[in-house]
């Protein structure tokens, strides 16, 4: 039995933090579901890791259904929530409504949209339909980065005061819980205390209700990026490219494969085959 957005908000009403992690893929998100992790997040930064995008805008829907898929089926005890990908639900409610239940039908149990109060309709709307939403503010990727670049959100009281309204316009739109990314800590930790759903921080510190990081970040896989608040608890891509020399280089000398790596026949079957062919 997997986790139920219930059990999340229940997890910040006990004041247990929660563990999120994002991941694309089936073998990864299997490996993470045997720690128990309390979500697992297929984000459309997907796009960036997986596909080689610049940012997240050219994710489609196809796409991101595809990795849900994926997701979904390594799926035992965690909560699976699916990026809605950019253009999949700023152009209507209707296409919003619809794009969300592509997404549930690939196995997610719930979807995020990017935005404060001016997607808080929108968000509405899902909701009502009875597919739960998770919210996201701060920093957007979607958007931000077209506009202002990568840049911490809430260091001004204006700013600030925008990030707190946007997060009680999306309670009260319904939203489950809501990722914060990029936020000062001291924003970040007024916002966890102003709404009673969960605030899920990526760079906006240890005051959130809980914590999420893309998987290949943490295990120092994907290097184009490297922002700040990533720990990188292994640098696997420096071992993987270690073990793939190595392949290349036993290959090449003729010592890969060895007789432990291949088959062989039946001796009486050799014998009998090389007496028919002659050789």
């Amino acid at each position: 039995m997997h986790k139920s957005v219930k059990d999340i908000i229940e997890k910040k009403k006990l004041g247990q933090k929660i563990s999120v992690i994002t991941a694309y893929d089936y073998t990864l998100a299997s490996l993470c579901e045997r720690t128990g992790i309390d979500i697992l997040l297929v984000g459309d930064s997907a796009g960036m890791v997986m596909l080689g995008y610049e940012n997240t805008v050219p994710v489609t829907m196809e796409q991101m259904i595809m990795f849900t898929e994926a997701v979904a089926r390594a799926r035992q005890s965690s909560l699976v929530v699916a990026d809605m990908p950019f253009m999949s639900y700023q152009a209507s409610i209707s296409d919003a409504i619809a794009n969300s239940g592509r997404l549930v039908k690939a196995g997610a149990d719930a979807v995020k949209l990017e935005g404060g109060k001016v997607v808080s309709k929108t968000i509405s709307a899902i909701v009502e339909t009875g597919i739960p939403v998770m919210g996201h503010i701060g920093f957007q990727p979607q958007t931000t980065t077209l506009s202002q670049g990568y840049k911490v959100q809430g260091k001004t009281e204006e700013t600030a005061v925008t990030l707190i309204e946007d997060a009680k316009a999306l309670e009260e739109a319904g939203v489950f819980s809501i990722v914060l990314e990029m936020v000062t800590a001291e924003v970040a930790k007024i916002i966890s205390e102003s709404v009673s759903i969960p605030i899920i921080g990526i760079g906006s510190g240890r005051f959130c209700d809980g914590q999420v990081l893309v998987i290949h970040d943490m295990l120092g896989m994907y290097e184009k990026i490297k922002p700040k608040f990533v720990k990188q608890y292994l640098s696997l891509s420096e071992q993987i490219t270690k073990a793939v020399t190595s392949y290349k280089s036993e290959v090449e000398s003729g010592k890969f494969p060895a007789e432990e790596n291949w088959f062989s026949m039946d001796r009486v079957e050799l014998d009998k085959l090389i007496r028919k062919i002659g050789s």
